[in-house]
């Protein structure tokens, strides 16, 4: 994946190949036209350049966000000034989910390239919802999923599971929208993935390194390979399976 790849837009009728709703309208046999009768407005948003912000912290919440292109961190700022990411959101991920809860968003969402987005009126979507029951699951879904990423590192795993769960878990999220499992893009830095990962910045340059020398993937610059899949599975294994 490079930061070009864009979502399939569809046209009047069909929906983006990626996004993460349109399964659910389909279903129901709703195309783009029911969705305007019924004053779902789907607004794109961008392009975000590599430092816009999608929302900050404490900003109102209105809006949930599909990433059409391109890869977006969320993070928060502790007391201490410290950052702390959340997580890298992909084509046909959502994003703002975890401020569903309350009236403003409880972190920032920031563009790590070039990146597009379908902005969805949350109060809107709510109304759709209960008119669409196949969408109200996938809302529930998409909520679940957000949940479990936020917690599957938490555990006393050591550098190499996190590293190695943290491939095969972008490799799985990219080929469930489309793209290639085992060639992309790490589009966020190396200090991200540490800090995600809560590992030391040399720690995870080292563990790539290691991974290469084993022949596991290659690595050439932020292009990545995933040569021995089954492997990386293995080692990651613990963590993928909890």
């Amino acid at each position: 994946m490079d930061s070009t790849t864009l979502a399939d837009d569809g046209d009047a009728f069909t929906f983006c190949s990626t996004c993460a709703f349109s399964q659910a309208c389909l279903s129901q046999g709703m195309d783009k036209s029911g969705l305007r009768d019924l004053h779902m407005l789907v607004e794109h948003v961008g392009p975000l350049h590599a430092g816009d912000h999608v929302f900050r912290e404490g900003d109102p919440f209105e809006a949930i966000a599909a990433v059409r292109a391109g890869t977006v961190k969320t993070y928060s700022i502790d007391r201490d000034g410290r950052e702390h990411v959340l997580g890298f959101h992909l084509p046909g991920e959502v994003i703002g989910l975890n401020a569903i809860a309350g009236d403003v968003y409880p972190c920032n969402a920031v563009a790590l390239d070039t990146a597009m987005l379908c902005r969805f009126s949350f109060p809107k979507i709510s109304v759709l919802a209960t008119r669409v029951p196949r969408l109200q699951q996938t809302l529930f879904k998409l909520l679940s999923s957000d949940i479990g990423r936020a917690s599957l590192l938490a555990g006393d795993w050591t550098a190499d599971e996190r590293m190695a769960a943290f491939l095969i878990g972008l490799s799985r999220r990219l080929s469930a929208r489309g793209f290639s499992p085992d060639r992309f893009q790490l589009t966020m830095a190396r200090t991200d993935i540490a800090n995600y990962l809560r590992l030391a910045p040399e720690t995870v340059s080292r563990v790539l390194k290691r991974f290469q020398d084993e022949d596991i993937i290659a690595v050439d610059r932020r292009e990545l390979e995933l040569l021995d899949r089954s492997r990386l599975e293995a080692i990651a294994g613990a963590i993928l399976h909890t």
